[in-house]
């Protein structure tokens, strides 16, 4: 009984301190982001904890445990239903809450869910349509192809996130007399340096905490009776914490365009970073890997693209969307708990 107590007290002390690694990572992502200014402040947060993601998938496909050929498309895909639905849904409802309706640039949004979309069908998808293997699995060749193509289109994209298309990401006029940070002075030479060094601690302890973590979550999942699928959604809810909340924070105060450059790219980087890499792990050390999604969670994901369509077709969004989002997202919930 003591040994319980004892270890359960170890795993409430580590996930408090694996919030305060959160609020630290997003604190000094929001100064680095300041001295950078949107998008690239943003992106600085989605790479890095896409990073953490890498590494967390790649670990558990090298232990070799039960169903580990599942662990990178069950977090892709929470990833994507988390962000398109969670993340965006709540960073709608609560600015919506306080604002009633916010704008945004919905040229950029809509260019960054077309492209998302063909990542998801590429890597999600496509491995259940092919005839070459039985079962939702790739060849090698597929599988290096399906790799490059996704790593091209991200490198596409972020082209045209920084350089060609720039001010499609940034907040539209109106809204920079909202932004607390719009007139603030910005961080010096030193006080970013120092920040990009405490972002980088933070990051590698929400990664190695999410990793001691892990095994307990596997623990509690097989305890429940729960399907395997879960693991996967505990390691994206982890790892998207950072972003999250950072998404959140900047709904509040009227910044959703700094929302979904937050929460789009770190959907596209999930993708367009983590299956490169993965896939290049699985091919060279041939460990098995299986992709392709259920008709289930297909029906869900294509209901979420379409209706992310329709929340960022006019570029301003109200109380309501957010609600849809968010329901949407329960019921993702729900179904991967009961399929």
């Amino acid at each position: 009984m003591a040994n319980l107590l004892t270890h359960s007290w170890f795993i409430a002390l580590l996930a408090a301190i694996l919030i305060g690694a959160v609020l630290s990572a997003v604190h000094h992502a929001e100064v680095i982001a300041h001295k950078t200014g949107e998008p690239f402040g943003t992106l600085v947060l989605s790479i890095s904890v896409t990073i953490i993601e890498v590494s967390l998938i790649i670990a558990m496909m090298l232990s070799g445990h039960e169903g580990s050929e599942f662990i990178a498309r069950d977090a892709v895909f929470a990833t994507v239903m988390i962000v398109v639905n969670g993340v965006i849904g709540l960073c709608i409802f609560m600015g919506g809450i306080k604002h009633h309706e916010m704008i945004f640039r919905n040229e950029g949004t809509n260019s960054a869910l077309a492209v998302l979309t063909a990542l998801a069908t590429f890597i999600l998808v496509m491995p259940i349509v092919t005839i070459s293997t039985p079962g939702p699995d790739f060849t090698k060749s597929q599988l290096a192809f399906a790799g490059i193509a996704s790593f091209a289109l991200y490198i596409a994209f972020l082209l045209f996130q920084t350089i060609t298309h720039r001010d499609y990401y940034l907040p539209k006029a109106k809204n920079q007399k909202t932004n607390n940070n719009a007139h603030a002075e910005k961080p010096s030479n030193f006080k970013t340096l120092v920040s990009c060094i405490l972002l980088l601690i933070s990051l590698l302890t929400v990664v190695g905490l999410a990793e001691i973590l892990s095994p307990v979550i596997e623990a509690g999942v097989d305890a429940a009776g729960a399907p395997k699928t879960i693991v996967g959604i505990a390691i994206a809810l982890l790892v998207l914490m950072p972003e999250g909340y950072a998404a959140v924070r900047a709904a509040r105060v009227n910044r959703l365009q700094s929302s979904l450059n937050l929460a789009l790219g770190s959907a596209l980087a999930s993708i367009g970073l983590t299956i490169p890499t993965v896939a290049a792990i699985a091919i060279f050390f041939n460990l098995p890997l299986s992709l392709g999604i259920s008709e289930l969670n297909m029906v869900l994901m294509y209901l979420s693209f379409f209706i992310g369509a329709l929340t960022l077709a006019i570029g301003r969004t109200t109380m309501l969307q957010g609600i849809v989002h968010l329901i949407i997202f329960f019921e993702y919930l729900f179904l991967s708990l009961v399929p």
